[in-house]
């Protein structure tokens, strides 16, 4: 099984999504979520380079340029491949050889180093030609500027047609994954069973990652605070269930409930890192003990958070 570990996600840093500047109350509140996830143990810091308008790096890259020993402790990994508000076209995709290396040299300048450990794809282009990828990552790493190549959002069948061309490993994959979005989970039970249409998740993707030691990155980890006190409108019956059993799962343990979300996609074989976007400290501490909640938890425990959160029995 690969090593666990959580991933902060930097997409809530920066300010706002519009071109409108970052302020310094932008670069103090990313300043204290770093140092809030250094205290959680986490080392490995998530970023694209369309997030906050590139403002989620800039103002990263401000908190490295005040410590500079930083970036010695820590690991980064960007994201490109998706072209907001650009050609008259409110979002399209590019991974093209050109627009790849465009794009990491700019979140490198915006991060103020001179590589990122991991480049992600962001999502599947369809007009990506796999040798172009090829050539741009090769050219990357021969400069020195990424170290190791991930994707987001692919499929296997996707992830195995850009394998053939690369001369280096894929070695992760960012998807929705939580208590909340289960379909990588749903689709694994549901082969042959008429509920298995209610769920799109390209089957054999966690397979063929697990297969590949291509490790399996959650976005969407916590389900933006809803099991965890985060208002919602009209919760349904399952979500309120839900909510009531990681409160007592958390107590029982004495832990939080963060850490209990988090420790059940853990306790999953195929070793999941989940991503954590919160950028409050206080819940960024919060989710420290996710990995101690992992190998505590019984497979019952897992199950019926599983059972409580889908509001039905499997079949």
């Amino acid at each position: 099984m690969p090593a666990q570990e959580l991933i902060y996600g930097c997409m809530g840093l920066g300010g706002s999504w519009s071109p409108e500047p970052y302020s310094s109350a932008d670069v103090d509140e990313a300043a204290a979520a770093v140092s809030a996830a250094l205290d959680a143990g986490i080392t490995l810091f998530d970023h694209a380079d369309i997030y906050r308008a590139g403002k989620s790096e800039a103002v990263f890259g401000e908190v490295l340029a005040a410590t500079p020993e930083l970036r010695g402790r820590i690991r980064l990994q960007t994201k490109c491949g998706i072209r907001l508000n650009e050609q008259g076209l409110k979002t399209y995709y590019d991974l093209s050889r050109d627009a790849i290396l465009e794009r990491v040299n700019g979140s490198l300048a915006r991060l103020r180093t001179d590589y990122v450990d991991v480049l992600m794809l962001h999502r599947p282009d369809p007009l990506m030609d796999p040798a172009e990828v090829a050539s741009a990552v090769g050219q990357l790493m021969t400069e020195g500027k990424v170290r190791a190549l991930g994707v987001s959002n692919m499929s296997g069948a996707q992830i195995e047609v850009l394998q053939d061309r690369l001369e280096t490993p894929v070695v992760a994959n960012q998807l929705e994954m939580s208590l909340l979005k289960r379909a990588w989970l749903e689709s694994t039970v549901l082969v042959n069973h008429a509920e298995g249409t209610d769920y799109s998740f390209p089957h054999g993707t966690v397979e063929h990652c697990v297969r590949h030691g291509i490790t399996l990155q959650a976005y969407g980890a916590l389900a933006r605070g809803l099991y965890t006190g985060a208002p919602a409108a009209a919760p349904s019956a399952a979500e309120e269930a839900t909510t009531a059993l990681v409160a007592q799962l958390a107590a029982g343990k004495n832990t939080t409930g963060e850490a209990v979300l988090l420790g059940w996609l853990m306790r999953h074989p195929a070793g999941i890192a989940p991503v954590i976007g919160t950028a409050n400290p206080e819940r960024i501490r919060a989710c420290a003990g996710a990995a101690a909640v992992a190998q505590a938890m019984t497979r019952t425990e897992w199950y019926r958070l599983w059972v409580t959160a889908r509001g039905s029995n499997i079949p």
